[in-house]
């Protein structure tokens, strides 16, 4: 839990850094202070619902199992049961990204493509703030990745 409280200490820090309506622009220098802070705050609010939504769906499965009398009721609950933990785990597996990008931060090395080192762009990181590739290079990248599943 200490990175929880540090996680919400952090996303003080940065909310008070960047400001309630500040958004990210290309007049600016790239990869600022503060659009880094920007960034940040993204990243934890995101990691922070992440984490809510985690929470409530724990306190349902603790509130007890399917009682569903009618067969299909049950099936259709565990369907539903088993879309959410699945949708967790992928949530789960969104956060070490989401980490990832936090230490790129830290590290200084956030908003730079990590095959060509050209900027990744600011619409490209507001629309997807665990971006690590350019979209020129993550296209190259499926297209191989493609070919390599053909073979």
């Amino acid at each position: 839990m200490a990175s929880v409280a540090s996680d919400k200490e952090k996303l003080a820090k940065a909310r008070a850094a960047v400001g309630d309506n500040y958004v990210p622009d290309d007049s600016e220098e790239y990869m600022s202070e503060r659009q880094q802070e920007y960034f940040r705050m993204l990243l934890l609010d995101w990691k922070k619902s992440i984490h809510d939504a985690a929470g409530q769906t724990l306190q349902s499965l603790q509130d007890g199992p399917i009682r569903e009398p009618d067969l299909n009721d049950r099936a259709s609950s565990e369907t539903d049961w088993g879309i959410e933990l699945r949708t967790r785990d992928r949530q789960r597996k969104l956060i070490s990204k989401i980490d990832s990008a936090l230490r790129r931060i830290d590290q200084g090395e956030y908003g730079w493509c990590e095959v060509t080192g050209d900027p990744i762009g600011l619409r490209r990181l507001i629309a997807r703030p665990v971006a690590t590739m350019t979209v020129e290079a993550q296209e190259a990248h499926e297209r191989r990745e493609k070919i390599s599943r053909d073979d």
